[in-house]
């Protein structure tokens, strides 16, 4: 492998133009040129919100940040009344060292403190849309726990100094909780002083680091430009020349990201269902917040690739109990945080958007799901989405097969961006809700190499390894080379009752793969052809946990069954332990079945359930 000709063809296909826009940015904040050196402000005081002068409210308010906070959806950590620690990851008790130098001196991964995901997850914010609720609904001391943390925030996180502005992402991610939480207690057209001054110094964070942001060709864009959209808007109101310009700058980021990023069938850029939903959500509220100060409409684009995000995330989306594949990766974010759903409750997201973008209701019946559109005062419509269906989103390579309450989606290689998992051909199973053939997730951005290595790998899906290798080369931390194709697709289609869909690749080493896959009420039915490796293939199949006992070719948990033949003959098949990562820094075991082969040929797999 000529690992500087992948490093070559991989910036050619990431695009000059986001080259230049990274190393403009490294450059001008590595030798003090950047416009960010030269921010000064200092921290606002006072009274962030004012009280709620309505009625109490009778919907269910939140109670997540009243006596523990569950970072990430998953970790439960213990709370007083007393403001967080700022500058600490409680996961292992460390801190950052010296917060109050300048950001741009504090390292990405710093390994005595752990993932700094832990340290900017008390300042994303969640906790003042809680607060919130939780004052409409009668609590009038949650306003003041809500002003007295946004002062301690402000005091020990003095303006463009310490980890927490580190993260222009962060940062905008702030901005729109504070205008959900000004939406909730209807003060967006009276914001208090402090809150203004707040909002400003946070868009004077972004403004100068944006191109950084749309050179990733991900969330991070987007939510940049909401931010600067929604904040720049709020300060229009209140007389800031500025702030019209942040507005139009946002405006124009978003219908650019929306048209870029978002390809014409839904698919989003960073091929991961955590971060379709992040991207989404980031549209809802900017079209929430669009309508509340009757701002212009976007363009009939904009409105389209809304439309076909939702569809997306819609069609993955599992009716009974809200989950969705693990797909790509899984940061443990969200940003509407209006419900105690479990945090991989994709419903409330999807009903919300589906709404605002579609004016269909996409759960018919009542659930915690309406929740945002409540707290909102979004009025529900009559009309309802047409049932989900097997369909096919060729843009981003994905087929999604189903029959009854059965679902298999193959993830299949079309990268027009950076693929962020090494996941060609993976096959996920759900049925009834229960993920039967899984993907691992992610785990952690700043784990030991160990766990850097396996998630995001070919070794940590449903597909075939070639060699003990990945099916990209890395070259970085959050980087493949070598982007695969997708070669002979072969369309969806239905025959006596049963839906095909088939795809390959030929990665740049010369192992063939080829994927064809059949699923009926009774089994899902798998081939797969392989041919141009060296040394071994492996298969593997990735179990939901449980008592599964191998016999033969065939291993069972006494309900469903699944059967492994070949052409060739089979050197091993096994039962080992794997990890999966449901929740971020969670990873818990599961039974993977290998099945290893050291010829070309093709190996059949059945999995029948209900046995």
């Amino acid at each position: 492998m000529n690992s500087l000709a992948a490093k070559v063809r991989t910036a050619l296909a990431l695009g000059p133009s986001n080259l230049l826009r990274v190393f403009a940015y490294r450059a001008g904040v590595s030798l003090g040129t950047n416009p960010v050196h030269r921010l000064r402000a200092s921290a606002p005081q006072g009274e962030f919100f004012a009280a709620w002068k309505g009625a109490a409210s009778d919907l269910p308010a939140s109670n997540a940040w009243r006596d523990a906070a569950r970072y990430f959806g998953s970790w439960p950590v213990a709370l007083g009344d007393a403001a967080p620690d700022w500058h600490r990851n409680p996961l292992n008790g460390a801190r950052v060292a010296a917060p109050e130098r300048e950001w741009w001196f504090i390292p990405d991964f710093d390994p005595a403190l752990g993932d700094i995901k832990t340290v900017w997850e008390a300042s994303r914010f969640d906790w003042v849309s809680a607060f919130a609720q939780q004052h409409r609904a009668g609590d009038a001391e949650t306003l003041l726990r809500l002003n007295r943390w946004l002062c301690d925030w402000c005091t020990r996180n003095p303006p463009y100094r310490g980890p927490n502005w580190k993260c222009g992402q962060e940062a905008s991610i702030r901005v729109l909780h504070l205008a959900l939480v000004a939406l909730l207690l209807d003060q967006v057209e009276r914001p208090a002083a402090a809150l203004t001054k707040l909002v400003e110094l946070h868009l004077r964070r972004i403004e100068p680091t944006l191109g950084y942001a749309m050179a990733q060709d991900n969330n991070h864009g987007t939510s940049e430009a909401a931010a600067l959209y929604v904040g720049g808007s709020w300060l229009v109101t209140q007389g800031s020349e500025r702030g019209a310009r942040w507005q139009r700058a946002g405006q124009r980021w978003l219908e650019n990201r929306a048209a870029r990023l978002i390809m014409p069938d839904g698919s989003f850029s960073q091929y991961s269902v955590n971060y379709h939903r992040i991207a989404l959500d980031t549209l809802s509220l900017v079209e929430v917040w669009r309508r509340r100060l009757r701002l212009e409409v976007f363009s009939p684009r904009f409105g389209e690739r809304a439309r076909a995000a939702t569809e997306w995330l819609y069609q993955l989306t599992d009716r009974g109990n809200g989950d969705a594949p693990n797909l790509g990766a899984n940061d443990g974010a969200r940003l509407i945080p209006l419900t105690d759903t479990d945090y991989r409750d994709h419903r409330p997201a999807v009903q919300l958007a589906s709404v605002l973008f579609a004016r269909q209701r996409a759960w018919t019946e009542a659930g915690t799901w309406d929740l945002p559109l409540h707290w909102l005062g979004i009025p529900l419509p009559e009309e309802v989405r047409a049932p989900q269906a097997a369909r096919a989103f060729d843009d981003g390579g994905y087929a999604l097969l189903r029959r009854g309450s059965t679902l298999a989606v193959l993830r299949y290689p079309r990268f027009r961006f950076r693929p962020g998992q090494s996941d060609a051909l993976h096959l996920d199973l759900w049925r009834d809700g229960v993920n039967l053939l899984r993907d691992a997730g992610s785990y952690s951005y700043n784990a030991e190499s160990e766990w850097l290595a396996y998630f995001p790998g070919t070794a940590s899906h449903n597909t075939v390894q070639f060699d003990g290798r990945d099916q990209m080369p890395r070259i970085g931390r959050f980087l493949f080379g070598d982007w695969l194709e997708a070669e002979n697709v072969e369309p969806l289609s239905e025959v006596d009752g049963e839906q095909h869909f088939g795809a390959g690749y030929r990665d740049r080493e010369g192992a063939r793969h080829h994927r064809r896959i059949a699923l009926s009420d009774l089994h899902l039915w798998v081939e797969d052809r392989i041919g141009g490796f060296r040394r071994c293939a492996v298969l593997r199949w990735r179990l939901s946990p449980g008592a599964w006992r191998l016999d033969g070719d065939r291993v069972t948990d006494g309900r469903h069954a699944l059967c492994v033949t070949a052409s060739m003959s089979i050197v091993r098949i096994e039962l080992v332990e794997g990890w999966e990562s449901r929740y971020y820094l969670q990873k818990t075991p599961l039974p993977v079945l290998e099945v290893e082969v050291d010829q070309p040929g093709s190996i059949h797999t059945e999995y029948r359930f209900d046995v």
